[in-house]
């Protein structure tokens, strides 16, 4: 098993606040309004991040964004390499994402594999007109040619760097930290 020790603090919930108000004028915007815009949660904590990015667009907007959530484990090409038994989120998207326009959200973009899954589960479900990609923070070290559309903070790392972003919805707090792992003696 291995150890981490908190490197650096990147963001605190204000952080995190203003990137998704600044996330959810970039959708608007870059959709014209937003008619046909659905958001769908990648789980887990994509999940309370589509629904705080709905919210805002909500007050902004002054309508009601329909919300998804989508489970990809079983989507992933190295679903044998996590765990004997991966443990199942549940998958609902309560609206047709035939012809529109959906917005996956997650909390990190790194090598792209996760957002790979995103897309074949969501096409599996119908064919939108378009998917873009929001994402709290993009690390880099992409492994597949996949870029966010919304990006609330790019922060370069290595890849013995973890970033951990956490949301009070699931671990009672909202920050970003970037741990390390420290190498046994």
């Amino acid at each position: 098993m291995k150890d981490f020790r908190e490197k650096a603090s990147i963001m605190d919930e204000i952080a995190i606040d203003r990137a998704l108000s600044r996330i959810a004028h970039e959708i608007i915007e870059k959709n014209r309004g937003i008619e046909d815009v659905r958001l769908i949660g990648i789980q887990r904590r994509g999940v309370p991040l589509a629904k705080r990015l709905a919210s805002k667009i909500g007050q902004f907007e002054n309508v009601d964004i329909p919300v998804g959530i989508l489970d990809i484990t079983l989507y992933r090409d190295d679903l044998s390499v996590l765990a004997e038994h991966p443990i199942i989120h549940s998958t609902d998207i309560p609206f047709d994402v035939n012809d529109k326009i959906l917005v996956m959200v997650d909390d990190v973009l790194y090598t792209g594999r996760t957002a790979r899954a995103a897309m074949d589960a969501i096409i599996d479900n119908g064919r939108p007109r378009a998917i873009q990609f929001a994402v709290l923070v993009d690390r880099g070290h992409r492994e597949l040619p996949i870029r966010a559309d919304f990006v609330g903070k790019n922060l370069p790392t290595s890849r013995s760097e973890i970033v951990d972003v956490q949301v009070v919805e699931i671990d009672e707090a909202d920050k970003v930290i970037i741990s390390e792992i420290i190498s046994p003696h």
